[in-house]
């Protein structure tokens, strides 16, 4: 099966490859999820960058704690998929392949180490219609219709 991708790729640009790891947090019985809100008033899935040395679900601890203060039971993989965007805030192009996963569970350990995102919980349709990046919104689905 051939890897979704969004966004536009340019033949024009240099992209600088950024993995990411995503997770979709639920609760409510799966009729909410948690989205955080960066700075600028985009919405995201929580997770980020995938650091040197890190694996995919090493990633998503360590971006859980910082964004949402959570431990998390990471479970079903649902996929990758990749997404093309310019960054105004990093003046830079990105190619970012993004893991996407679910939550089997989560428990508050901390407040989150990051004080600059919102968290956010919100409907799965309200999370499908604001998140910004379209690799987010498939995930969403794909988790949504595998229910």
């Amino acid at each position: 099966m051939k890897t979704p991708s969004f966004g536009e790729k340019s033949d024009t640009l240099v992209y600088k490859k950024r993995l990411g790891a995503y997770i979709i947090v639920s609760r409510s019985n799966a009729t909410e999820i948690v989205l955080v809100q960066a700075p600028n008033g985009a919405y995201f899935l929580p997770g980020g960058e995938i650091e040197q040395g890190e694996t995919k679900e090493v990633a998503i601890h360590r971006e859980m704690i910082e964004e949402l203060g959570f431990e998390v039971i990471i479970g079903e993989y649902l996929g990758q998929a990749d997404e093309y965007f310019h960054s105004r805030h990093r003046s830079t192009d990105y190619y970012n392949p993004g893991y996407f996963f679910v939550a089997d569970g989560w428990t508050q350990v901390c407040e989150p180490l990051e004080k600059t995102n919102t968290i956010c919980w919100v409907t799965v349709e309200e999370g499908i219609q604001l998140l910004k990046r379209g690799s987010h919104k498939w995930a969403v689905h794909k988790w949504k219709d595998n229910q």
